[in-house]
């Protein structure tokens, strides 16, 4: 597994923000790193690689990793699929780019293909030949096996868990109240062939007994370290909505709540540039760091 990126949505430093964190990065004074936008990919044995999502910086994370370059022929890419927990434009964009006449197989819920195929007509450029694109259908609550185009098992099992209930802005109401809307954002609990299970959650509401359990049930543990504090944006820009509101626990209140959780390596990421904990000279910082978790830096490999 490797992230190859760890920022929330505009990436860090955001291009039109001039917050602290933005603007000491761009003059050197930051102790910290830049980050693109969130990411991960995920192989198996097969040597097949899967993304969880597809974010807006994908063609500059493809280049900075050597194993998601072409191998062989004039036209090649070990990605051979994308899973998608939502339909947020900074989990999606990225699918676009993709769209050089190379198979891949999408696994999504009815909800996340409606909105893409059929609302968005930017994504017929999937589609210029047969079977360009392979569409499998997410349940929730249930297993699914990742299979490369050909429909070989890679080896890597799935289960998604529904996290949010509410749907990107520009999904039209009428078309939301026609999808379910426990597909509206999901979360996924992977398992490799060793039986070694990664939570990767990068955008979580709240946490109930049932959630807890199934976290402390994994061994790599990616968590939304979007906020620090649920009043983080109102005090940085004057004014906005808090963490809770946008569907994200701030960091403050995941420390206590999880607590508890032993198993784990726990890691934020999906962290907005207005942070105080990507400042590596921060109390907030000391304070992750003290309490066990990591803060997730670009370019991180596990292995599972």
């Amino acid at each position: 597994m490797k992230i190859l990126g760890s920022a929330a949505g505009g990436a860090f430093p955001q291009w039109n923000c001039a917050c602290e964190n933005c603007r000491s990065v761009r003059t050197g004074k930051f102790r910290g790193k830049a980050r693109t936008q969130t990411q991960v990919a995920i192989c198996e044995e097969s040597a097949s690689w899967f993304l969880l999502g597809a974010s807006p910086d994908l063609r500059a994370q493809i280049e900075a990793t050597p194993e998601l370059h072409p191998r062989e022929g004039l036209r090649q890419s070990p990605i051979t699929g994308v899973v998608f927990a939502n339909a947020d434009l900074d989990h999606v964009l990225g699918l676009l780019l993709l769209r050089e006449l190379q198979p891949l197989r999408i696994y999504a819920t009815a909800s996340v293909r409606k909105i893409l195929k059929e609302d968005n007509s930017f994504f017929r450029m999937l589609e210029r030949v047969p079977a360009q694109v392979v569409w499998d259908e997410i349940a929730l609550d249930s297993q699914f096996r990742l299979r490369d185009t050909k429909g070989e098992d890679s080896g890597i099992v799935c289960q998604a868990v529904s996290l949010n209930k509410h749907y990107p802005a520009y999904v039209l109401p009428e078309r939301q109240a026609q999808l379910g809307s426990r597909e509206a954002s999901l979360g996924f609990v992977i398992e490799s062939h060793t039986g070694k299970r990664l939570a990767y959650l990068p955008a979580v509401p709240g946490l109930d007994g049932a959630m807890l359990r199934q976290i402390d049930s994994c061994d790599v543990l990616l968590f939304d370290g979007t906020f620090w504090s649920d009043d983080e944006l109102i005090r940085v820009q004057g004014g906005g909505q808090t963490a809770h509101a946008m569907g994200h626990l701030p960091v403050q209140e995941t420390l206590s709540r999880l607590a508890e959780v032993k198993r784990p390596r726990k890691i934020f990421l999906h962290i907005n540039n207005t942070n105080p904990m990507l400042d590596e000279a921060s109390p907030q910082y000391r304070q992750v760091r003290g309490a066990g978790w990591e803060v997730a830096e670009d370019g991180w490999e596990f292995d599972l």
